[in-house]
Order: structure tokens, then sequence, then C-alpha cells
């Protein structure tokens, strides 16, 4: 995203926001402003928010990253084996993600204590087959690794209905269930959605989507570059989306795990 709209992004929310995440479909430690528009959105007086594969860690970004302002990073990493991590994190390196807590840690250490001490380091954990053997040891071991706090999330896969190999042994780990048929069906969720009522997504060109499951940009609401966010957000696009929302009936909608 090209720092002209991310301030024009700002500018529109600033007012109303509590949250930024920065981060859809992409890698943001790519974007070498990321930690200027961190400190202009924590200066602000947003909660700001970056997730990332920690593939582009560097110990001057982590400093960067921890001057900024930054509330919270979650760094993925699902396996504590290169095996183990790269049944899920094709090409990805293990190590990379060790070195990242290390230095965020570090950068952590030796920034002054605040009220909240921040950023949160949190390093998430896929629930996969290829790693449930280290969900012990997760428990374990995050805090020595560099990390505040652990989390352990659901995988999203695709071409589950005939099963796959990296889901979970035990079904309550897995947003899959076995049906009479014998494939397998997303569990059912509720009616209704907070997400598309709470906020947006927008992507690096300004287009305002419904959320971070509209990752073909198919139900865009407009684009905050031509017209204000506001109008937007309360336009007919927005609403006649969130009513389909309510019936489940777009398929980014069957596929969410909100």
């Amino acid at each position: 995203m090209p720092i002209e709209v991310f301030r024009r992004v700002l500018a529109e929310c600033r007012k109303t926001a509590w949250v930024i995440q920065f981060y859809f479909q992409g890698e943001p430690l790519l974007n070498k402003d990321l930690p200027t528009m961190i400190r202009e959105a924590h200066e602000a007086g947003l909660y700001t928010i970056v997730s990332t594969n920690a593939q582009a860690m560097t110990p001057e970004l982590a400093e960067q990253l921890v001057a900024s302002g930054l509330d919270r990073i979650i760094i993925s990493m699902d396996g504590l084996t290169d095996e183990s991590y790269n049944a899920y994190r094709i090409g990805g390196s293990l190590e990379k993600c060790k070195d990242a807590l290390k230095w965020l840690r570090a950068a952590k250490n030796r920034t002054p204590y605040t009220v909240h001490h921040t950023p949160i380091i949190e390093l998430q954990v896929l629930r996969l087959r290829s790693n449930e053997h280290e969900w012990t040891q997760f428990k374990r071991e995050y805090k020595a690794l560099g990390a505040d706090r652990l989390v352990f999330k659901t995988a999203q896969l695709y071409d589950y209905a005939n099963g796959h190999p990296l889901m979970p042994s035990d079904p309550k780990y897995s947003r899959y269930i076995q049906g009479k048929d014998g494939h397998f069906h997303r569990r059912p969720l509720g009616k209704g959605c907070f997400l598309v009522w709470s906020g947006v997504v927008i992507t690096t060109t300004g287009d305002v989507l419904p959320c971070c499951y509209d990752k073909a940009h198919a139900h865009a609401y407009g684009n905050i570059m031509e017209t204000p966010l506001a109008e937007l957000f309360a336009g007919p696009r927005a609403a006649a989306f969130r009513k389909a929302a309510f019936q489940e009936t777009p398929q980014i909608c069957k596929e969410c795990w909100k």
C-alpha cells in the first residue's frame, strides 16, 4: 500500500476506528513504510496489529517496529522442527521465525517499560496433524522462544471434501466435520455476522471490502480514493451485502470461520 493511500485511510477512519490491522493476504513486512504507518496510526490513538510469517524480519526492522508504538505482533510458526514447520509453511524457514522472536524480545527488553509494555509478541500456531505432537511442547516453550502469548488457531484448508492430510486427528480441533455421506463439511455457524458491521478491509489500491474472506475482491463497496469511507460503509452495496450475509448466500460467507 502506498503511504498516500494509507494516509487517506487514516484521515477517514481516525475519529471512529479503534483498531488497524496491517495485513490482508500478503506479507506486511515487505512494505518499507510499515513502521512509519504504524507510528502515525499510534499517534492517532489507534490500536495497531501486525501479523507476519517473519521471513523478512531483521534486527533493524524489529527495533523499528518496537519503536513505532506497535501494540501487537503475531508471528505465525506452525512447527518446532523443520519437518513439521514445512508441512504447511512450504519453503519457509523455521530459524527465521525463531530469530524474529529473539530480535523482537531483545528490542522490547531494551525499550523503557511503559504501562502496557508493548508490543505484545504473540506466537500463533495452526492446529495441524503435522504438528499436533508438538502442542504440549509449544505450551512449555513459547516464553523461552521470546513470545508473551501463545494462540492456537484452527486451519482453513482447501479441497477438504474427501479429507485432508493436515486435518488434526481429533476432529474437535478442525473446522470440518465428516457427514453421513462420508464427505467432510464446514462446521455450521450461527446466522448473522459481526464483522461486516464493525469494520472493513481496505486493499493496497483503496478498494473497500466487507471482510478478510473477500480474497478475490468480489464484493467491493467502492474505493476510498474516490468516495469517503463513511459513505461506502453506509452505502447501498454495503447494505446489500450485509443482508445477504445474514442468509450466508455469498460464497465467502460459506467459507468463513468467524
